[in-house]
């Protein structure tokens, strides 16, 4: 069974543990954990899971403040009032293409939407054109900026919620 949720402090620790695993040497995803769990226990974020027979196996995090280190100060990713950033979306290849993303989507909107934010935008390695047709597809149509994040370029999108 499927299930689509708020991640829990366990869920966090389980799904950065993963990431960290499979990405031996590269101490970021550590660093990485350890300001996504801030985030969310200051209410600055909100991590979503994708969960099956209790363990999760895909996320996506709504970043609410431009005080999340993922986007730096970047009001037009995420303001904290109006606007908010998809980050972090990712599931295991195993349990790709079967809609759990999409469903994962769907619950950030609703539950952003719900704060009172009325736009999402979300982001895409420009070598990552399967993500930016999926991205497209759901709606994120309107470019906001593009930015260099390390040796890849980003081009962000938004789209409007209803």
């Amino acid at each position: 069974m499927i299930e689509i949720r708020r991640a829990t402090r366990a869920d966090l620790e389980r799904l950065w543990d993963r990431s960290i695993a499979e990405n031996p040497g590269e101490e970021c995803w550590v660093r990485w954990k350890g300001q996504f769990i801030a985030d969310n226990e200051s209410g600055a974020a909100a991590t979503f899971a994708v969960i099956s027979d209790g363990e999760p196996m895909g996320e996506g995090t709504l970043l609410f403040s431009p005080e999340c280190n993922a986007i730096r100060g970047r009001t037009e990713l995420a303001d904290g009032k109006t606007t908010a950033n998809i980050n972090a979306l990712r599931i295991r290849k195993d349990f790709e293409g079967k809609g759990h993303v999409s469903a994962l989507m769907k619950e950030m909107e609703r539950y952003a939407a719900s704060l009172g934010y009325r736009r999402i935008t979300i982001g895409a390695e420009a070598a990552e054109s399967r993500n930016l047709a999926i991205y497209l597809h759901w709606g994120y149509v309107d470019f906001v900026t593009t930015e260099g994040e390390g040796r890849e370029l980003v081009l962000y999108y938004s789209k409007d919620l209803k």
